[in-house]
């Protein structure tokens, strides 16, 4: 339902007319919530408030520009009204809870808080407009170019434009049941005067056509407020973060804060510290928008540094200084905040990944993986896997002791903390010896929790750090006897559960144990194996006719019993359509089920 309106806002023609600002910042943010509206089958106070949404713009696509023009008020509050119920309708949602990717929860984060700024905020009235709109109903004269500026701007520029706006009006007056507001006489007088400007105006030659239809074509679009930087009120290029929670463009900060000011420039609210943060989510936005609307956005000066500092252009050496001292001494929330921010920097780029691992920070969040407060683990943890990607620092991290400290997080933290843990793990365990460690440390079996009670993320990334940790054999044998097998073969049993692909891959590199492989033939595997080889995807056919083929190597009851499970012929079908390996196992199970049956 709420999916289905948005669509039918987005479907709405570009607004027009003194309110299309104000409709164009709303359809945007609803456009925005785009990913959060396919999650949601019901949310009736979200679908009702879009509704309400879709309905006030459609009512200013239909309505009279000049009556928005001179009774607009009303409508102001409408907009403010309607901004407002989607706030609160967000604010009951527990979307942070959804399962969508992290960049998406934060774009709906950006335009949950863009949403409750709009409903406080009252926007002025076009003072020159409400001018000039004075002077033609008060002037006999005619000035020119005070109604190219009404005609410009309530885009009344054409016959059809005019005769389109002569209905709004007629058709106002008629359901309002006389005079709107009592300035009908007014809003007809403007009319009549902008037609006659519009008669009288010399017909442009056919280059001056062309060149007008170009610059409509072109005009720049107006600016969302939230793009714009409250100091320059310019488009924003390098959006950053101040300590009070306000983003400004960095260049213009920056001079501030040389300038010897302490305070948010907007707020006047102490800053607590002078570093920047990049609000990535908010630049995306502000590139979706620029490429939308054709507009190329301008390579910032302010960063054209020199290669030599190019890998620390993301955060300056006193940001890092700062964040590191934030870390080390500050208080739980000056903590929690420099480890979100690290968090985010560390996500963004390698160089990145290097500078604040120089920087020191990997020894700090390692701390941090013992705190009390669940956000700052979670930081620190997602913080530290972020830094993994880059090869160079796996070896920081496991020097640090992180290893213990990660495993204790995969055991008791919050579930968002327990699957970055469990990624974080995955991430080291690529280094060969990683695996012998992380497994001495305990980790299979929290692991195994996971993979068996934790979110449908959690369980893949457990599923991905048990395979890796399991090529190494000790390993294999701790996940045995932490009791993997039997949740796997349920797994197997109930598909429902989205995890087959995963129940199968570890089967199958726990077959080649002996003692997996004793546990597993106890756990009746013939019949779910056969199934997946009838009517699997290639890959988890290939898998399953592995695990048999295993089974079939050790113990001829159990080719007995695949044969008498009907599995011959899918096997038969298998070895000439199936994948390579698949071709080799089944064929190999086919000459032991021969073998099997001359004996």
């Amino acid at each position: 339902m709420p999916a289905r309106v948005a669509a039918e806002i987005a479907a709405l023609p570009e607004p027009r007319g003194p309110m299309r600002r104000l409709c164009g910042d709303l359809a945007r943010r609803i456009r925005l919530l785009a990913p959060l509206l396919q999650q949601l089958q019901g949310a009736l106070p979200l679908a009702d408030a879009l509704g309400a949404a879709r309905d006030l713009l459609r009512a200013v696509h239909d309505g009279s520009k000049i009556y928005q023009a001179m009774r607009g008020d009303g409508l102001l509050d409408r907009f403010a009204s309607v901004n407002r119920q989607i706030q609160l309708a967000l604010d009951a949602l527990p979307y942070h809870t959804f399962d969508m990717p992290e960049e998406v929860q934060e774009q709906v984060a950006l335009v949950h808080s863009q949403f409750k700024r709009a409903a406080t905020r009252t926007d002025p009235p076009d003072a020159q407009l409400s001018k000039d709109i004075s002077s033609a109903l008060a002037d006999k004269t005619f000035d020119p170019l005070v109604f190219t500026r009404i005609s410009e701007k309530l885009q009344l520029q054409t016959m059809a434009d005019i005769k389109k706006e002569s209905v709004a009006l007629h058709e106002m007056v008629i359901s309002s049941g006389g005079e709107p507001d009592g300035c009908v006489e007014e809003m007809s007088s403007l009319l009549k005067k902008l037609k006659d400007c519009v008669i009288t105006e010399k017909a442009p030659a056919p280059e001056t056509l062309t060149a007008r239809s170009a610059s409509i074509k072109h005009r720049s679009p107006i600016i969302p407020d939230e793009f714009r930087c409250p100091i320059s009120l310019e488009l924003m290029q390098d959006p950053v973060i101040v300590s009070s929670g306000q983003t400004y463009e960095r260049s213009c900060i920056q001079k501030w804060l040389d300038s010897g000011h302490k305070t948010c420039p907007k707020t006047q609210q102490p800053l607590s510290h002078t570093s920047l943060t990049p609000n990535f989510v908010l630049k995306s936005l502000i590139a979706q928008w620029c490429e939308a609307n054709g507009i190329e956005l301008p390579k910032n000066k302010a960063n054209s540094r020199d290669k030599k500092s190019a890998k620390s252009s993301d955060y300056d050496h006193a940001g890092l200084v700062s964040l590191m001292t934030r870390l080390r001494g500050g208080n739980q929330d000056e903590q929690r905040a420099a480890a979100g921010e690290i968090r985010l920097l560390a996500k963004r780029n390698v160089n990145n990944r290097i500078c604040i691992a120089e920087a020191g920070a990997i020894p700090l969040l390692v701390n941090l993986l013992s705190s009390s407060d669940p956000r700052t683990q979670e930081h620190a943890v997602t913080a530290l896997l972020n830094l993994s990607i880059h090869e160079n620092n796996k070896a920081s991290i496991v020097g640090s002791h992180a290893i213990p400290k990660i495993v204790e997080v995969l055991k008791t933290g919050s579930m968002e903390a327990r699957e970055n843990a469990a990624a974080t793990l995955f991430s080291l365990s690529v280094v060969d010896e990683n695996k012998v460690t992380i497994g001495g440390a305990g980790a299979i079996p929290p692991l195994i929790n996971l993979l068996c009670d934790g979110s449908p993320r959690g369980k893949k990334d457990a599923a991905t750090a048990i395979f890796n940790l399991c090529i190494y054999q000790g390993n294999k044998i701790r996940a045995v006897k932490a009791g993997i097998v039997i949740h796997l073969m349920n797994f197997l049993v109930d598909p429902t559960g989205g995890m087959t692909d995963e129940a199968l891959t570890l089967l199958a590199i726990l077959a080649g144990n002996p003692e997996a492989r004793a546990v597993i033939a106890q756990s009746d595997p013939i019949p779910p194996l056969v199934e997946v080889i009838k009517t699997g995807s290639p890959r988890n056919r290939e898998n399953a006719a592995a695990i048999l083929w295993s089974l079939c190597c050790a113990d001829v009851e159990q080719t007995r019993a695949a044969k008498a499970a009907g599995a011959e012929d899918a096997l038969k079908e298998l070895s000439e359509s199936g994948t390579d390996r698949a071709k080799r196992k089944s064929s190999s199970i086919l000459e032991l089920m021969r073998q099997a049956e001359e004996a």
